[in-house]
């Protein structure tokens, strides 16, 4: 199968929803490709492809669709999954970052001790958008001295810019399918 028809697949599994959250959005729901196993499948190898036989430390999953992808990304790299979470949602001691939001500030945390210094860490989320979140979350793992190897998510909105903003942070991005605006 040819990356081209595999993207077709992909595409053709990912809902839009007009006018979500708020009017002139074009919403890229991914549960409907998580709900297809040939797509899920398809999209899980693909993400996991320039890893295949190397050593990745960690997948750690940005809250909440990246936990989905991220165990089933980790399960297929054979490393353990951290998750990144909202503020408080973690029970354990934690490391923190603030992150700027289209319309204020937000927090994202991991347990402190997730990663280890030199761990080889792949960040994982169904979709890049303007970048905040993502940005943050490599900013966090490389405070506690984790070595990004890759962003990787289903969909990118290039139109937003987030690409840019993590390989601005020598991050190398990862991306199946792109939607134009946003």
């Amino acid at each position: 199968m040819t990356e081209q028809t595999i993207q077709d697949e992909l595409i053709s599994s990912i809902r839009t929803i007009k006018d979500y959250p708020s009017e002139g959005i074009l919403f890229r729901d991914i549960t409907t490709l998580l709900g297809d196993a040939r797509a899920f499948r398809r999209a899980v190898d693909a993400l996991v492809q320039p890893w295949a036989g190397s050593k990745v430390d960690q997948v750690a999953g940005i809250e909440a669709r990246g936990f989905i992808l991220g165990g089933a990304v980790a399960h297929q790299v054979s490393s353990g999954f951290v998750p990144i979470r909202k503020k408080g949602k973690l029970p354990h001691e934690t490391v923190r970052i603030a992150y700027s939001l289209e319309y204020g500030l937000d927090e994202m945390e991991m347990h402190k001790d997730a990663i280890r210094p030199g761990d080889r860490v792949i960040v994982v989320d169904d979709l890049i958008a303007t970048g905040g979140t993502a940005e943050a979350a490599c900013k966090l793992l490389r405070s506690m001295g984790a070595n990004i190897e890759a962003a990787v998510f289903i969909v990118d909105l290039p139109d937003l810019g987030g690409r840019k903003k993590l390989e601005a942070m020598n991050v190398p991005v990862r991306t199946l399918v792109e939607f134009p605006g946003h």
